[in-house]
């Protein structure tokens, strides 16, 4: 099912599969600012990852005495359909609630609630997890959003010029081995701190970095000075990526509370890395905006 949202300056899709944004335009010029293209190149748009991010080694986890099977990256709520709790004008809610088949993969009674607010400035975004069990539980969450432009123009700015810190991986996306129990990191290295141009041959299976304390980080063109930017305030990882068929279309910009597996893990999910603890009848909640400039 597809969801509406449009004011006079933008118009934005989502689907209930996913909660996610399927477009987000303006108005004006009638540039995308979330990539809408085809399928073949990327099934996705904008996913919302939880309860785990990145790739998951083997494809399996040993959760409370239960062996959790996943054929994909970034956990499930990508993948299945969410309900449609409010809708007005300029704000649309959607849940994802614990059921048999997520209780297969996650043993835990979750609440995993999505709104997005349309403004004049762009659209809100807010994500909150509520524990429903009767255990505390452990969870990654994030987001993994396309950015369309003229990517050969493209740069990736942080809010803040300073020197970016790289968080090593392996070839294949997983987190390198930890030191003293904390990411091996190393100098990213851009030419100007806080800029990342776009390589040549790609981000390959995606390069993790330290949020560098930005509130913002945006899909700036070069040439026009036009600017796609996300909230990242709060958010310690961010992760960029792009399509890996054919030219790049898009530039993903996720922030992420949470890792990818360590390539040594021992698929125990509570020793996964940067596990974010929730109680019974706590709540978690962070906020992820959009805007265009």
């Amino acid at each position: 099912m597809t969801v509406t949202l449009e004011n006079s300056l933008y118009k934005v899709e989502f689907s209930t599969k996913g909660a996610e944004i399927q477009s987000f335009v303006r108005k004006d010029d009638g540039s995308d600012i979330v990539w809408k293209g085809e399928s073949s190149v990327w099934k996705n748009h904008a996913p919302i990852l939880f309860p785990f991010i990145g790739r998951c080694v083997g494809g399996y986890y040993d959760i409370e005495g239960l062996h959790a099977e996943y054929s994909r990256n970034h956990g499930f709520a990508r993948d299945v359909e969410h309900a449609l709790k409010e809708q007005s004008s300029d704000r649309v809610v959607f849940e994802l609630k614990a059921d048999e088949s997520t209780l297969l993969r996650y043993p835990y009674h979750f609440l995993l609630v999505t709104e997005y607010v349309l403004t004049e400035k762009g659209l809100n975004w807010k994500l909150k997890v509520e524990n429903q069990d009767q255990k505390e539980f452990g969870f990654s969450i994030g987001t993994h959003t396309a950015f369309a432009g003229n990517i050969s123009d493209c740069v990736v700015e942080f809010e803040k010029k300073t020197p970016l810190t790289g968080i090593r991986c392996t070839p294949e996306g997983f987190v390198a081995p930890f030191i003293n129990g904390k990411p091996d990191t190393f100098t990213y290295g851009e030419k100007n701190p806080g800029i990342v141009n776009i390589p040549q041959d790609g981000f390959g299976n995606g390069h993790l970095v330290l949020n560098n304390g930005s509130e913002w980080i945006s899909l700036t063109d070069t040439k026009t000075g036009k600017k796609s930017v996300i909230q990242t305030e709060g958010f310690k990882y961010i992760m960029l990526w792009q399509n890996t068929s054919g030219p790049a279309q898009f530039i993903c910009i996720e922030p992420w509370h949470g890792l990818p597996d360590a390539s040594n893990t021992d698929h125990i999910w509570l020793n996964k890395p940067e596990l974010i603890f929730l109680k019974p009848g706590k709540t978690f909640e962070c906020t992820q905006n959009l805007w265009a400039e």
